[in-house]
């Protein structure tokens, strides 16, 4: 029989912040590019008269629409403040166990309040 220990799998892994913010991290990232790819697809199409233009103002005012709109605001607001997290983190400071819990539960936190203040005041932004 074989002694030697199990390698950490999903089953017996213990889910900390810091593991939680970084899969999301790279996850937002991939995200991000395809946010900029349909942005870029959709500045296409409004060129190509009033028609487009209306079917996506009506999409962006579907129950759909609000929801990508939404996810898009979070997923840039994360990764925003998961790179300033990680700024500090090339500097040197905010490598503490302790300090790298509240850092990502704080990235967590303000990427939700981001969020919600970007999309209650998008009317005054624009």
């Amino acid at each position: 029989m074989n002694n030697n220990p199990l390698s950490p799998h999903i089953q017996i892994y213990n889910w900390h912040i810091s593991s939680l913010v970084s899969i999301s991290h790279r996850i937002t990232g991939v995200i991000n590019i395809l946010a900029m790819c349909v942005i870029c697809f959709w500045i296409w199409t409004l060129t190509l008269g009033n028609t487009n233009y209306d079917i996506i103002y009506n999409f962006f005012n579907s129950f759909l629409g609000k929801f990508f709109v939404i996810s898009f605001i979070w997923s840039y607001s994360f990764q925003i403040l998961c790179e300033i997290r990680h700024w500090f983190w090339d500097l040197g400071y905010g490598f503490e166990l302790k300090t790298s819990k509240i850092t990502g539960f704080l990235v967590i936190l303000g990427s939700i309040s981001l969020t919600i203040i970007f999309y209650t005041f998008k009317g005054i932004l624009i």
